[in-house]
């Protein structure tokens, strides 16, 4: 069974919300002040050859057809099983999206037990769009845009196209929460999944693969780009190269940055803190200490600091867990009167070390107010130790707790060689400076 996702192959105007795929960090809507960060931000102000920096990389994907071909479109001959409805994440992982599929040639086989029907179908592929048109009548009976196929499947002789349905900007009824609270990111969203049979089951998922890879060809030619200008593997030779985390690794397997501590309270008092997540590209996701209250155990105790990591409570590990679930996990120390901790010394901020050789690198990530929104996997960024929903406190030794969105992002953009900054938690950057107030747990 092969799975091919879409985000492989998208230009910019097909680029989703999530942060799967090459193009992690090139989020579609813009929301107040939010850039990404994969090339300068006027392409005016700069040589002609430096705009392939405001692209996704390009990667070749070989397919049967001709590109010439895909552009005009080409047929291949199906039959139409039926159409089923499923509820998924916006982002899944591949395996997800395989069971996915098999769901939904499940489901539409046993709707119509055994006497299914088929309908012979034409369908047609191009880089603009897929249509299936009833054999006989030549009538339309689906029409999908290229850019809302998520994902294509082949199964033996199956095959699943699978649409995530738009939504209308009040995004009310395609959009549900799994649980009351859920997280941003939980909710689940309507795939619309169409199955068919043809004995060319494969070559119909390569071609729509191979149409993805067409079309942002054509897009980044219309644009005056040479796709070979965006070749991936130059990119991957400069990761290679590069350390993961700047120096956290060598922070977190320091022995004497790792503490057991025995707090004292009293029975029935809280143990008088505020935690924060420690931010997604974390090398240890856990929880933050963001503020102590004056008088309070933590504070009484003498051995915590602002920024100490959390790793676990009484023996119960904070790695990995949800904020929500950690801060229930400390409301429930209030009638115990001693608290064992396992901490790993760390300062409020973290330092960030990119390294970046050639304006036409992307970054790889994005930041809205001065605050990091999304950031692409396995980039120079991550790497660097970027995290996202840090605010950016300083660059290159320069303060930018006051400076303009624009301006950040430019002096980010045009940056090359070793960008330096520092960050903190954004809700820990509140706390200190006093824009928000500490609900102590």
């Amino acid at each position: 069974m092969a799975v091919i996702p879409e985000s492989a192959w998208k230009h910019p105007d097909y680029v989703d919300d999530g942060l799967s795929g090459v193009c992690n960090g090139l989020e579609q809507p813009r929301k107040q002040q939010r850039s990404d960060l994969n090339g300068p931000v006027d392409n005016n102000n700069i040589p002609e050859t430096k705009k392939v920096a405001s692209f996704p990389s390009f990667v070749a994907v070989p397919g049967p057809c001709e590109p010439e071909d895909l552009i005009d479109g080409i047929i291949f001959a199906a039959n139409y099983l039926g159409s089923t409805q499923l509820l998924s994440e916006r982002n899944p992982s591949k395996n997800i999206r395989m069971m996915q599929a098999q769901e939904a040639v499940s489901r539409v086989k046993n709707s119509e037990g055994d006497a299914q029907t088929l309908t012979e179908v034409d369908l047609f592929i191009s880089t603009q769009r897929i249509k299936v048109l009833n054999a006989d009548t030549q009538e339309t009976m689906m029409d999908h845009a290229l850019r809302t196929i998520s994902y294509i499947a082949d199964i033996g002789n199956i095959v699943v196209l699978m649409a995530r349905r738009r939504m209308p900007r009040s995004a009310s009824q395609d959009c549900i929460e799994t649980t009351p609270g859920a997280q941003e990111g939980k909710k689940q969203y309507k795939m619309i999944c169409h199955v068919f049979e043809s004995e060319d089951a494969q070559l119909i998922a390569q071609s729509i693969g191979q149409a993805f890879s067409v079309a942002y060809q054509e897009f980044l030619r219309a644009n005056g780009i040479n796709p070979e200008d965006l070749s991936q593997k130059e990119y991957s030779d400069i990761i290679n190269t590069q350390e993961m985390y700047n120096d956290d690794l060598i922070h977190f397997s320091n022995s004497e940055n790792c503490k057991e501590l025995q707090l004292e309270k009293h029975k029935g008092e809280i143990l008088g803190v505020v935690v924060v997540e420690s931010g997604w590209g974390s090398i240890l996701p856990t929880v933050i200490l963001a503020n102590m209250m004056n008088g309070g155990p933590a504070a009484r105790s003498g051995k915590l600091s602002i920024g100490d990591q959390i790793m676990s409570i009484n023996g119960t590990s904070l790695v990995g867990l949800p904020l929500a679930t950690c801060q229930g996990i400390i409301k429930g120390l209030k009638n115990q009167t001693q608290v064992k901790l396992n901490i790993v010394s760390c300062p409020p901020v973290t330092t960030v070390l990119i390294k970046r050789p050639d304006l036409k690198y992307q970054l790889g990530f994005s930041v809205q107010n001065g605050i990091i929104c999304s950031l692409m996997r396995g980039g120079i960024a991550e790497r660097g130790g970027v995290r996202v929903g840090h605010r950016i406190i300083e660059i290159n030794g320069q303060s930018v707790v006051a400076t303009a969105h624009e301006k950040i992002v430019q002096a980010l953009s045009n940056s090359v060689g070793e960008i330096h900054m520092k960050t903190m938690p954004a809700a820990m950057f509140r706390l200190l400076t006093g824009q928000e107030t500490p609900l102590y747990i």
